[in-house]
């Protein structure tokens, strides 16, 4: 037995020293479960099983390959000599497995497997066989709904007969097409991989008893991000002496969109009902306020097994909450906050998580105007996804027609149907006169030899042309809207639905909304537009980050000294795509469960109260504070000073934070009714940043003339004071270059100047 086992606690050592039958480790958040499963390994090896009868699956090659080098390290530091258990991802096992079993599965020995980007071209392949060129059928689009077919069970015919309309037929046949040339290729997909190793082990039962003798005893790691076919090749794979060892977190299933299926761990002890269960509670990441907060969350969802984590790092101090103005103030208080941190020791490792992508915009802008350096993760830096590249190049073809790059980007962008001859004949037009593709493109249009195959240039033509109109009548917000409409850019994300294209179209409203912004802000349109071009330039942010911009999803396997959850508001966190759908929350309340329990010493939630609306984005929406706050208990949370509101407390905004009052202040102020007395809410008001005033009013008020700072616009020039009551007074602020502000005062974050 491995003399190394002593160096594991009481849970972690009954995980490596319980051999034979099924085991579901069920290990919380940093309760070091990769170190119980390697130790595991390593303990059956020293004890006398074959290395090779040994296999782990997991879901990441580097994973994998962390797993690898621990087994060879316990082995050597015990006296072992190395051994090699087989390690890998499921794709990787399934495709040694038809190697070896090609004959049997109908494959060349030196079949191809066919990647992303070869998938796409076979589609595109077939799709130029077949004749079908369809603006509302891309190879990305055709590609996501075969897989989705194979992972269904589903054939082409099948897919054929259920088909409702001529783009589902089409579907169909592009499915048969696509498999035909794989086979022609001799080549599969990474779909095939696992299907078809299922469809062998299923089928051929002296196929299947090898393997099983061959893998004696099985290992798989984040086994609540299983989906069915991976859970059919499990099954299928382990013998009757059922040794299956599984490892999972029911409260860290977060990929139910792409397959993920959380029922697979919580029901392994009814399709074991043998299995021994080992829970592993002892957290060495977080605090214990940490862990006691993100534990009161997920203890909501009502499918859970069930654990308790103890922290070994102590109580620590509370979870901390900050209430913002709008996404920019939170923003500004997360920047002044990691600013902080960072310069009491520069080595700390902090991180800003967010739902969605569209929320890294504000962060990135005030990060960068402060100097604050920071790397980004689950994404391209705002400025970068090629839906604002592409939104922004209408914008500049629009304002300067001429610009060939602009053009060239977007000409078949939706899909048009402008073929690389048409294309390749402006080129050389352009070349020939000297001209711009856009003055080529007028020429080539009204030739004498334009026939149909100029349809779509036409088109184009014109549609730039309504742009070119409309740039010059409309604000720019309003033609931004302008662009994503009248292009067909915005129908095109909403046809295809995908996930991922429903965050594309979030990028946009945000896009639209950074430019009512700018603005607001005394910026004209070409400002904006030089700003977003000088924003993707990343080179002054090389080397070591100090702060990383991070989605929920990109969290998971990660730790942080300090951790900023943000954007914890309704229709963000939880997501809109989610609300009305239970299982869709409790996922989102698993997504934000592995957010807080990334925070190694502090763990701090934002919101904000108010979002501009996209389509009047000269309005602000008031948005509600997320369910999952009110799950947390009040007792394990400090509200920030500044913050507009304590956690969990519920109160009434105005609807427009700068214009309008609620019913009950407009009965008051306008009709002059009193309003029924009730308790103040319970909350920490920001003091005035510059002083109170000896006599309240317009005329003679001390404040007048005063230079103030605010966080968003720099220095200005108090100009007007109005009202009486502290809780209302509104201070009118002139700032050179970017107009006059209106604040109510005591949430403004004015600072003497």
């Amino acid at each position: 037995m491995l003399t190394l086992l002593n160096e594991l606690n009481p849970e972690q050592r009954l995980a490596a020293e319980t051999i034979d039958g099924p085991v579901l480790i069920l290990a919380g958040a940093g309760t070091g479960k990769t170190r119980a499963i390697t130790f595991r390994m390593a303990n059956m090896i020293a004890s006398g099983v074959s290395a090779e009868s040994i296999l782990a699956v997991t879901f990441t090659n580097k994973a994998a390959q962390e797993m690898r080098n621990r087994v060879t390290d316990l082995l050597l530091r015990a006296g072992f000599p190395p051994a090699q258990p087989w390690l890998s991802t499921f794709h990787s096992l399934c495709a040694r497995f038809l190697r070896r079993e090609a004959a049997n599965a109908g494959l060349p020995r030196d079949f191809a497997i066919y990647d992303d980007d070869d998938q796409c071209a076979a589609v595109k392949l077939t799709m130029a066989a077949l004749h079908i060129d369809d603006d509302s059928l891309t190879p990305r689009n055709v590609l996501s709904r075969i897989s989705h077919a194979k992972n269904h069970g589903q054939s082409a015919e099948q897919l054929r007969r259920e088909a409702i309309d001529q783009d589902g037929r089409r579907v169909a046949d592009l499915f048969a097409g696509y498999e035909e040339l794989l086979a022609q290729s001799n080549a599969v997909d990474f779909d095939d991989l696992l299907l078809r190793s299922a469809k062998l082990l299923r089928e051929n039962p002296q196929v299947r008893e090898r393997w099983q003798r061959r893998f004696a005893y099985i290992h798989v790691d984040e086994y609540q991000d299983t989906n069915r076919v991976q859970y059919e090749l499990l099954r299928l794979l382990t013998g009757p002496h059922q040794n299956l060892c599984v490892v999972g977190d029911e409260d860290q299933s977060i990929y139910r969109w792409r397959g993920a299926d959380v029922s697979i761990l919580l029901s392994f002890s009814r399709d074991f009902p043998n299995a021994r269960v080992v829970k592993l509670e002892r957290n060495y990441r977080s605090t214990q306020n940490i862990l006691d907060a993100a534990g009161a969350v997920v203890a909501n969802n009502p499918e859970r097994l069930g654990k308790v984590l103890s922290a070994e790092n102590g109580a620590g101090g509370n979870v901390r909450y900050f209430e913002a103005r709008d996404a920019q103030a939170e923003a500004e208080f997360v920047a002044g906050e990691l600013e902080k941190l960072q310069n009491d020791d520069p080595d700390q490792t902090c991180a800003v998580e967010y739902r969605t992508n569209f929320q890294s915009r504000a962060f990135e802008e005030v990060f960068r105007r402060r100097g604050l350096r920071y790397k980004l993760v689950g994404g391209f830096s705002f400025y970068e996804r090629a839906e604002v590249k592409d939104a922004l190049a209408y914008v500049r073809l629009a304002m300067h027609p001429e610009d060939d790059i602009a053009l060239l980007r977007v000409l078949n962008v939706p899909p048009r149907g402008i073929g690389k001859t048409t294309v390749d004949a402006v080129r050389e037009l352009a070349r020939t006169d000297g001209t711009s593709l856009w003055a080529a493109i007028e020429k080539f249009v009204s030739g004498a030899a334009a026939g149909r195959t100029v349809t779509p240039l036409r088109a184009f033509q014109e549609m730039v042309g309504k742009l070119l109109a409309a740039q010059a009548n409309q604000a720019p917000p309003d033609f931004l809207r302008t662009v994503l409409d009248e292009t067909g850019y915005m129908e095109m994300l909403k046809d295809r639905n995908a996930p991922e294209d429903v965050a594309r179209i979030e990028n946009l409203e945000e896009l639209t909304r950074a430019v009512a912004e700018s603005i607001d802000a005394g910026e004209s349109f070409t400002d904006f537009l030089d700003a977003a071009a000088l924003v993707s330039d990343t080179d002054s942010f090389e080397g070591k980050p100090g702060v990383t911009l991070i989605t929920l999803h990109s969290t998971k396997g990660l730790e942080f000294d300090h951790v900023f959850l943000t954007g914890m508001e309704e229709g963000i966190c939880p997501h809109n795509r989610a609300i009305n759908e239970e299982k869709g929350i409790e996922e989102e309340r698993r997504l934000v469960y592995v957010g807080m329990t990334r925070a190694r010493k502090s763990l701090t939630l934002t919101r904000a109260i108010y979002r501009r609306i996209f389509g009047n984005e000269q309005q602000m929406r008031q948005g509600l504070p997320s369910r999952f706050l009110a799950e947390i208990p009040s007792e394990l949370v400090d509200t920030v000073r500044g913050s507009l509101a304590e956690i969990g407390e519920t109160r009434r905004y105005e609807p427009d934070p700068e214009y309008s009052y609620s019913a009950d202040e407009f009965l008051r102020r306008v009709r002059g009714k009193p309003t029924p007395a009730a308790p103040a809410p319970r909350r920490t008001p920001a003091p005035s940043s510059f002083g109170r005033p000896a006599r309240r009013g317009a005329d003679a008020n001390p404040m007048l003339g005063r230079k103030v700072r605010h966080p968003e616009f720099g220095v200005g020039t108090v100009v007007g004071v109005e009202g009486d009551d502290d809780d209302d007074r509104r201070v009118s602020v002139s700032f050179p270059g970017r107009g006059t502000k209106k604040f109510i005062e005591k949430y403004a974050q004015l600072q003497p100047a």
